[in-house]
């Protein structure tokens, strides 16, 4: 008798939860027709660019031209004392970092 009563409840659930799953709502599978395809995006070119030191916009051929001269123009330098200073808080930094009951 049990077995019966449980096939009864367990083929009633089965049809109850399929029919409120289908209850009337639209399945979207696809992206909407006016998404354009990743694959479209990856072969479009690119024919503005923004400027990395100030964001303003560029054309291709003047962020190329800005790209060639940050490479050319050597890094900014730092004082020799200041570099020594960012050295010396860096060595404290670690020795704080190995020994936490130095009062340095």
């Amino acid at each position: 008798m049990k077995r019966i009563l449980l096939v009864i409840l367990s083929v009633t659930t089965s049809i109850l939860v399929g029919l409120s799953g289908h209850s009337g709502k639209a399945v979207m599978a696809l992206p909407p027709q006016e998404d354009i395809p990743e694959e479209i995006l990856r072969t479009e070119i690119i024919l503005a660019a923004r400027s990395p030191i100030d964001g303003k916009l560029l054309t291709a051929a003047e962020y190329a031209e800005l790209q060639a001269k940050i490479q050319i123009s050597p890094p900014p330098s730092l004082n020799s004392g200041i570099r020594d200073q960012i050295f010396l808080l860096q060595l404290r930094k670690t020795l704080l970092q190995l020994f936490p009951f130095l009062s340095i």
